[in-house]
């Protein structure tokens, strides 16, 4: 028999689902073993759809994106209800990616923001979207837009992760093939990662690291051959899970952590101020300070991918 599969996107940006048709022929290989019951992106599934599906029907779901607002977090309890395994499926499921970064602001900050204030808005009566409206007959809903972004598993109970923005897609190809085969690791497992750190992927030459000043990337070309972090760029490969095959660094970007931290590793972006702090160059609190200042926008740096599931959090109203 066909596993029944879902895939849903919640707070993201599609990526995800890219990435899935990324798999190219191998979609073919997926399509003989697999029906899809529930892909709203690709095919005109609606919710009521998975509603009339009995509790626990679906083999396999695929969730992406964060948890943004009340439609999310919705569809998400309905989708855990209905599968026997429900998947994180990429950064923004699993630590809350890019959409998490809107913790640092609150929600009456970004819908002013938007709405009011951007530079190419056009709204001289500062109207700003209702959660409902009625006029006679006629009633519309819009889903509520929370405060907090959270990371899926902060909803409801996660089986498995597939980490990644996006996901690498022979990630995707193992975590399916796992299930048909009936091979699923141990719950809570990370599906197609390392164990390691990128560094220990990374092909560049690295040496003992004295770092003496930061640049963007938009400063520098970078050397194709030598240690990003040792050039002066922020790179979070000591912190940051391998398995993506260094895409970003092969292309003389830095890795901005999108596989999130290892095993035992509550907070990444904590984690990269421990291990930047025992490669600077000065020692002296004062030079200390000086070179740390060169780093534009640390905490979105440190935590671009991991706000919603940091000790942070959010910002603090």
């Amino acid at each position: 028999m066909k596993l029944k599969t879902g895939i849903y996107w919640g707070a993201g940006c599609g990526g995800c689902d890219v990435a899935v048709l990324d798999v190219h022929e191998k979609l073919l290989a997926v399509a003989e073993k697999m029906d899809l019951l529930f892909w709203p992106i690709a095919m005109d599934f609606k919710y009521d759809d998975v509603r009339a599906r009995a509790d626990g029907e679906f083999d396999i779901v695929l969730y992406n994106g964060a948890v943004r607002n009340s439609e999310n977090e919705e569809i998400a309890k309905l989708l855990r209800r209905k599968s026997k395994v429900l998947v994180a499926l990429g950064a923004c499921a699993h630590m809350g990616g890019l959409p998490g970064l809107a913790n640092f602001h609150t929600r009456e900050d970004i819908l002013n923001r938007v709405y009011l204030e951007s530079e190419s808005t056009v709204n001289p009566e500062g109207v700003i979207p209702q959660e409902r409206w009625k006029k006679g007959e006629e009633e519309l809903e819009l889903p509520r837009f929370y405060n907090t972004v959270k990371t899926l598993d902060q909803v409801v109970e996660v089986d498995y992760y597939i980490p990644g923005c996006p996901p690498v897609p022979s990630q995707i190809i193992s975590a399916l093939t796992a299930v048909w085969e009936g091979a699923l690791p141990e719950k809570g497992s990370i599906i197609g990662a390392g164990t390691r750190t990128l560094c220990d992927e990374c092909p560049r030459n690295k040496e003992e690291k004295e770092i003496t000043i930061f640049k963007r990337p938009v400063e520098m070309i970078p050397e194709p051959d030598k240690c990003l972090l040792e050039q002066g760029l922020i790179c979070l490969g000591p912190v940051t899970r391998e398995g993506c095959g260094a895409r970003c660094i092969n292309s003389n970007v830095p890795c901005r952590g999108c596989y999130g931290p290892l095993d035992g590793v509550s907070d990444q972006g904590m984690r990269m101020l421990g291990a930047l702090a025992s490669v600077l160059e000065p020692k002296e609190e004062k030079e200390i300070d000086a070179l740390l200042s060169q780093v534009v926008d640390p905490l979105r740096t440190f935590h671009r991918f991991s706000m919603a599931a940091s000790i942070l959090r959010r910002k603090k109203v």
